[in-house]
């Protein structure tokens, strides 16, 4: 239940989440390919993708379900990105060892995963995938992520949201 008291927490320090149909927050921060951008990636839908921490069970295969499934993604015009507080050092080598075909931020300031509010436990991000329009509107946000088979799961509602343009 929200008290009047957070609301008016949440008012006064301008903590909202973006929601579906809301602009996406952009960004620009570093990653696994360089300084990337969300305004960069106008024109494509993106599936941005927050977890926890790189090479822990669920993150591995969360990463790993959506590198299996990237040519059909790709084929749906749909960019993936990867988030994490990791550092960068952490994202290229979890994107090496896994042979990831998508860049990774480092989100290490954290800034990205406070834009998102997808802030969890221990500083950590909370396992969230928002899908962006190719105009920068949020279209979906998957709360109840799949690990295993999360790139099916993203491909299924990717599939939905295009059909309804």
């Amino acid at each position: 239940m929200i008290t009047p008291l957070l609301v008016a927490v949440m008012v006064a320090t301008g903590n909202s989440s973006p929601t579906v149909g809301s602009p996406a927050p952009d960004f620009t921060a570093p990653s696994t390919g360089g300084e990337l951008s969300l305004k960069s990636l106008r024109g494509k839908w993106v599936v941005l993708y927050f977890f926890p921490k790189a090479f822990t069970p669920g993150c591995t295969a969360e990463s790993c379900s959506l590198r299996d499934g990237f040519d059909g993604l790709r084929s749906l015009d749909a960019v993936v990105i990867g988030v994490s507080t990791d550092d960068l050092e952490t994202q290229r080598k979890f994107k090496e060892k896994y042979a990831l075909p998508f860049e990774l931020i480092a989100d290490s300031d954290k800034r990205v995963v406070k834009a998102y509010d997808v802030s969890g436990m221990f500083g950590f991000a909370k396992r969230r995938t928002f899908i962006i329009d190719p105009k920068g509107i949020i279209r979906h946000i998957i709360e109840d992520v799949e690990t295993s088979t999360h790139a099916e799961q993203v491909r299924k509602i990717l599939a939905t949201l295009r059909a309804e343009k």
